[in-house]
C-alpha cells in the first residue's frame, strides 16, 4: 500500500483524498464515501458513534489504538438504545479497523470514526421500519485540546440533555448539538472549553468530556445519573486511581465546588488528560497544571499520580516489533486489566525490559486481528529477579 502523507494545507480533522472509508460492507476511498442527503440521520441525527485514538509511535513504526473493543462494545449498547441493527460483532469490528488502519497507513497520530446509522432515504420522524448502515473511517489528528497548558473553562448557560430527553450515555449524533452550543459559546467568549451543568443544577461533564476535580486528596467525578457519557477513558482513571491507593468519590458536584477546588480536569479520547487552571475567571488551585500531590488522607498518604503519567497508562501499551501480519496492534486493556504491569513498567526501567508481550492471534473474515496480551510467565520471572 502507497504510504500517504498529510498534505499541509489539509484541514484539521479532514481526511487526505488518498485515505479509504469502511461504508456498506465494503473497503472504497474516502472520496468516494457518499450518502443521499436524504439519508435520515443527516436529516434527524438518527446515528450513533465512537471515537478512537490511534497513536503513531515511530520507534515501534507502528499505531497503538486505544481499547478498540471497548468502544465497539460501547457502539452496540448505543445501537440498542436507538433501535439500530448493527451485524458486526464487536471482534468483527475491530478486524474492520485494522485492516482500514492499514489501507490508510498514516505514519502519525490517528482519530477513528466509526457511525451506525439510520440510513433509510425517507422524511418521517421515527426509529422504526427504518434501514440501518454502518460505517467507519479515519483521520489524521492531533490533540483535540492543547493538553500542553492548562485551560480556562466557563460554566455554560446551556444545560445538558436530560436521560428522559435525549441520553448521554448513548452516543448519538444529532445530542452533540447540545455539546456544540456549549463549546461555541464558551471559545467565542475567549474560553477553551465549556462545563456544562445538569437541568437540577449540579456539574455533569465536559462539552464532551467526562469531568474530574481534587479535593482535600479525594478524585471525585459526577455519577452516570448524571447525564454524562460514561467514558472509557473515565473508567481507566478511576481504575488507576484505585490500585494507586488514591481515594475517589462518585458523586452529585456543586458548581462552587469547582471553583474552590484543588485540581481539575477534562478527560476523554479525544481530549486525553486536559488539566483546567482557571474557570469562570477563577483559578484552580495554584492557576497552573496541577498534579494529584501527595497530601495526607486518613493514617497513610496518598501517592502522587500526575496528569502526564495518566496519559502514559491511558494511551498506549508498547509492544515489540511489529510481524509480518501488520503494523497494526490493539492495545486493548492496557490501562484497566494491565494496569499494574504498566505501572511498574513506567517507573522501572529493568522490569520494563523484562517484560514482553506476546502476541495471540484471532482470525476473523475481516484479516487476522492482534491483541496485546502480557506473557504471564515472563512477567512472573522479570518479578522475581526484581
Amino acid at each position: 500500500v502507497q504510504e500517504l502523507t498529510r498534505p499541509t494545507s489539509l484541514r484539521r480533522g479532514a481526511a487526505p483524498d488518498t485515505a479509504f472509508a469502511f461504508l456498506d460492507g465494503e473497503f472504497i476511498p474516502v472520496r468516494d464515501a457518499k450518502v443521499s442527503v436524504l439519508t435520515h440521520a443527516f436529516n434527524y441525527g438518527t446515528g450513533v458513534f465512537e471515537g478512537i485514538r490511534a497513536y503513531w509511535n515511530a520507534q515501534d513504526e507502528q499505531l497503538y489504538v486505544l481499547h478498540l473493543k471497548e468502544h465497539f462494545l460501547r457502539l452496540h449498547r448505543s445501537c440498542r438504545i436507538m433501535r439500530i441493527g448493527l451485524p458486526y460483532t464487536a471482534d468483527d469490528l475491530v478486524g474492520i479497523t485494522l485492516e482500514l488502519l492499514r489501507k490508510c497507513n498514516y505514519r502519525e497520530d490517528a482519530y477513528v470514526r466509526p457511525i451506525a446509522y439510520k440510513s433509510s432515504p425517507v422524511i418521517g420522524v421515527r426509529l422504526h421500519d427504518l434501514e440501518d448502515s454502518f460505517t467507519v473511517f479515519a483521520v489524521p489528528f492531533g490533540t483535540y485540546i492543547d493538553i500542553d497548558r492548562g485551560i480556562a473553562c466557563s460554566v455554560s448557560s446551556w444545560r445538558r440533555t436530560d436521560d428522559n430527553a435525549i441520553p448521554a450515555r448513548s452516543k448519538i449524533t444529532g445530542a452533540y448539538v447540545n455539546a456544540a452550543l456549549a463549546k461555541t459559546e464558551a471559545q467565542e467568549a475567549g474560553f477553551d472549553e465549556a462545563i456544562v451543568l445538569t437541568q437540577d443544577g449540579h456539574v455533569s461533564e465536559g462539552s464532551a468530556e467526562n469531568l474530574f476535580l481534587v479535593r482535600d486528596g479525594t478524585l471525585i467525578t459526577p455519577p452516570g445519573t448524571d447525564n454524562i457519557l460514561e467514558g472509557i477513558t473515565r473508567t481507566c482513571i478511576l481504575k488507576i486511581a484505585a490500585d494507586s491507593a488514591i481515594p475517589t468519590a462518585i458523586r452529585q458536584v456543586d458548581r462552587t465546588e469547582l471553583y474552590v477546588a484543588d485540581e481539575v480536569f477534562l478527560c476523554g479520547t479525544g481530549a486525553q488528560i486536559s488539566p483546567v487552571t482557571s474557570i469562570d475567571h477563577r483559578a484552580i488551585g495554584k492557576g497552573e497544571r496541577g498534579l494529584l500531590r501527595r497530601c495526607p488522607w486518613q493514617s497513610g498518604e496518598v501517592p502522587k499520580l500526575d496528569h502526564a503519567r495518566i496519559q502514559a497508562l491511558t494511551a498506549k501499551k508498547k509492544l515489540k516489533k511489529p510481524s509480518a501480519l501488520g503494523r497494526i496492534v490493539d492495545a486493548i486493556g492496557a490501562a484497566g486489566r494491565d494496569a499494574d504491569l504498566a505501572r511498574r513498567s513506567a517507573s522501572d526501567p529493568a522490569f520494563r525490559r523484562g517484560v514482553q508481550s506476546d502476541r495471540r492471534a484471532t482470525l476473523s473474515k475481516f484479516g487476522t486481528v492482534k491483541h496485546a496480551l502480557a506473557d504471564r510467565e515472563r512477567i512472573e520471572k522479570a518479578k522475581k529477579k526484581t
